[in-house]
């Protein structure tokens, strides 16, 4: 069980994570939530721990439009603003509670009902947050670099060695994302609420 840098970057370029639905692929035209479905499947499934995992589902969508998530649909279709809302909330849901995320998203959804009176384009603002990805996840392999010099450098010599070094290295990357977790929960806090 041999663990070192090399291993940790395959680890992360095995993930894709420069791989998300991008705005070109997110029609002008409405969707029904079949086709919203299949969007996420074919342009993130690769981000499943498991292949059984669920990117979206029917009951998702609609209890996102029950907890005020979304703004209520138009003829059984969703628009581009859905579905941008909804890539965001697949993409917080991973470390915030829908609770947090209601509480983020509600000048948003309230702007968005009131079309003409809308503060924030979300298309503008969904590729200022896709820019923005991009380069922490180039910056994710020199932080990754950077802790496993740290976990070899405080490891000690012996028969336990790589499974001493894997164990510090998942419990130093659950610190470093509860931290940043953390870290926006109480910027919801102080903003938001």
């Amino acid at each position: 069980m041999k663990f070192n840098k090399e291993e940790l970057i395959e680890i992360l370029n095995d993930l894709k994570l420069e791989e998300e639905i991008d705005l070109l692929d997110i029609t002008q035209l409405d969707l029904y939530m079949d086709q919203v479905i299949q969007l996420f499947e074919n342009n993130l499934s690769h981000s499943k721990r498991n292949k059984e995992d669920k990117l979206l589902s029917k009951t998702m969508i609609n209890n996102y439009t029950k907890d005020k998530l979304l703004m209520p649909v138009k003829n059984k279709k969703y628009t581009r603003n859905h579905v941008i809302l909804m890539i965001l909330i697949y993409n917080l849901k991973q470390s915030l509670s829908i609770n947090d995320i209601k509480v983020l998203f509600n000048n948003i959804v309230s702007n968005l009902q009131q079309e003409e009176n809308s503060q924030i384009d979300l298309v503008k603002f969904y590729n200022k947050f896709m820019k923005v990805r991009k380069e922490q996840i180039l910056s994710e392999e020199t932080f990754l670099n950077q802790m496993i010099c740290k976990v070899e450098e405080v490891s000690s010599e012996g028969d336990n060695k790589d499974y001493e070094n894997i164990l510090l290295a998942v419990l130093t990357l659950i610190n470093s994302a509860n931290i940043q977790r953390r870290v926006a929960e109480k910027i919801i806090d102080k903003y938001f609420m």
